[in-house]
């Protein structure tokens, strides 16, 4: 017997940076100014990333790029390894991610790739709070997500070790 399962997941789609909440907005700005120091060399895909802990504090996070492939390391990856690592105590309540090619002005879709989706499950459930996610979306959207499961549902955890 087989059985037929459809997956739903949720997700706001907001008009602009313009309609989001004050703390969102803070945290969207800080990413996009994180594509500033991101090392891309090779690439020219500038990544920014921006998380805000329960305290309050806001944190950036760029990819860094290496000539030597797969050296290299995410925007999403770098700022919550040194976030984990330096301030283990607070939950991280609010991610966001940007892009935009060097020499443009303009930001791209963003969305983080397979292995900082499984990173970011790992830190929420870590946690054990949910962490609000921000992805800039086309046309000047954002994608708001409630909760890492909503960008990887079928995540990997402890409890299936």
């Amino acid at each position: 017997m087989t059985e037929k399962v459809q997956l739903n997941i949720s997700y706001e789609v907001v008009s602009s940076i313009a309609a989001l909440t004050d703390q969102e907005q803070q945290v969207m700005h800080l990413a996009q100014q994180a594509t500033q120091n991101a090392y891309a060399p090779y690439s020219n895909y500038l990544v920014g990333a921006a998380l805000m802990l329960s305290d309050g504090s806001l944190h950036q996070g760029t990819n860094q790029e290496n000539a030597a492939y797969p050296s290299g390391l995410c925007a999403e990856r770098t700022l919550l390894f040194g976030v984990g690592s330096n301030f283990p105590d607070q939950t991280m309540d609010l991610l966001a991610v940007t892009v935009r090619r060097r020499h443009e002005t303009h930001f791209l879709p963003a969305c983080p790739c397979g292995a900082c989706r499984q990173v970011l499950a790992e830190y929420q459930n870590r946690q054990g709070k949910p962490m609000k996610l921000l992805m800039q979306a086309e046309g000047g959207k954002i994608i708001r997500l409630q909760q890492v499961e909503d960008l990887l549902p079928f995540m990997f955890t402890k409890d299936q070790l």
